[in-house]
C-alpha cells in the first residue's frame, strides 16, 4: 500500500496564532510529506509494503523505523488540534487524568516539563499502558509509545520545526500555547477506544 498526506481537517491559516499558516504549509506540507515519501519508496517491493504504518513502527528497525514513526507522529498531532474544539476534557478521562494528577493543571504542567526537559529533538506523549494507566513519556528522534504496547492519546512535537518558525528558541512558550488548540474530544475518542 501507497501512504498519502491526509488532508488536514482544517485550513492552514486556522490554528493561528498558536500555529502559523507558514508553520502548517512547511511542517506539515513539507516536513511530512518527505517522511511518507521516503517510507513509500523503503517499503516498495518488501513484506512492509502490506502493514499498515503502526506495524511497521512496530517492526522495522533504522531508517524504515525513523520515517514510518515520524509520518504516524505528524498525523495523530495534528490531528488533535482543532480551532474550535473542546478544551477540556470530559467524563472518564478526566477522572483519570483527575485521580492522577489532581487536575487538569497539574497534568498541563507536567507534561509541559517534560517537553521542556527532553534534551534535542523528539516527542512528549500522553499514553495508556496495557493495564489502563495514564503515563507521561519523553521519546527521542521518531519515538513513539506504539514500541512499548502503549495506546497513544496525545502527543506534542518538541523539534525545532515544528516551533521555530513562530516562537524560534522558545520551545515552553510553544508547548504552552499547543493547549489553545488541542480538542479533547479526539483525545477522549483514543483513551475510550
Amino acid at each position: 500500500m501507497m501512504f498519502q498526506l491526509p488532508p488536514l481537517p482544517y485550513g492552514p491559516s486556522d490554528l493561528a496564532p498558536v500555529i502559523s499558516q507558514e508553520t502548517i504549509e512547511y511542517h506539515y506540507g513539507k516536513h511530512e510529506q518527505t517522511y511518507i515519501d521516503n517510507v513509500n519508496k523503503m517499503i516498495e517491493g518488501t513484506p512492509y509494503a502490506e502493514m499498515p504504518l503502526e506495524q511497521i513502527i512496530r517492526e522495522a528497525e533504522g531508517a524504515l523505523f525513523n520515517n514510518a514513526s515520524q509520518a504516524w507522529n505528524h498525523i495523530f498531532y495534528f490531528f488533535s488540534f482543532s480551532p474550535n474544539g473542546r478544551r477540556a476534557p470530559q467524563g472518564k478521562l478526566a477522572e483519570a487524568i483527575e485521580q492522577q494528577w489532581g487536575s487538569l493543571e497539574n497534568f498541563q504542567k507536567e507534561f509541559e516539563q517534560a517537553g521542556v526537559t527532553l534534551f534535542g529533538s523528539g516527542w512528549v506523549w500522553l499514553s495508556k499502558d496495557p493495564q489502563g494507566k495514564l503515563v507521561i513519556s519523553k521519546e527521542n528522534n521518531a519515538g513513539s509509545p506504539l514500541t512499548k504496547g502503549h495506546t497513544p492519546l496525545l502527543t506534542f512535537d518538541v523539534w525545532e520545526h515544528a516551533y521555530y518558525i513562530d516562537y524560534r528558541n522558545r520551545r515552553a512558550e510553544h508547548l504552552h500555547r499547543l493547549w489553545e488548540i488541542v480538542d479533547w474530544s479526539v483525545v477522549e475518542s483514543r483513551y475510550n477506544e
